[in-house]
């Protein structure tokens, strides 16, 4: 009788167990959702629409040793948007067209610079040494 009785504990143990690995699976799932949700709120989202002007990635750049290189080329404008992200662009200086992915483009804000009609300077002087 006591093998029976142990069996059962043994069982009811197991069942347990499970049910405690499920709850974890529920709690880890919860979880990522509520994780991917704060994370999607801070995504800002970009639309490049035809006739703007954007500024390519150029991955390339990464492999050299040019650490004040801009990574950035262009402007290019926006020709045609395509379907999954796909760009059709286009440089001011050739009749060619280039297709890219999205996520190597960002705006380019030069074309709002030089339309705002004011320009801060700042004069840099040297700071007043003791001599004096």
């Amino acid at each position: 009788m006591g093998f029976e009785s142990t069996g059962v504990e043994r069982k009811m143990q197991l069942q347990e167990l499970e049910n405690l690995r499920l709850e974890a699976y529920d709690n880890s799932r919860l979880y990522k959702e509520k994780m991917k949700a704060v994370h999607d709120k801070h995504i800002k989202r970009r639309e490049f629409r035809p006739g703007k002007l954007v500024l390519l990635y150029n991955s390339r750049l990464r492999l050299m040793s040019d650490k004040l290189r801009s990574r950035w080329e262009g402007p290019y404008k926006v020709e045609k948007a395509e379907s999954y992200g796909v760009f059709h662009l286009s440089h001011p200086s050739s009749s060619k067209f280039i297709k890219v992915n999205e996520h190597r483009l960002k705006l380019y804000h030069g074309e709002q610079m030089n339309k705002s009609k004011e320009l801060e300077i700042f004069l840099l002087e040297n700071p007043p040494t003791t001599e004096d």
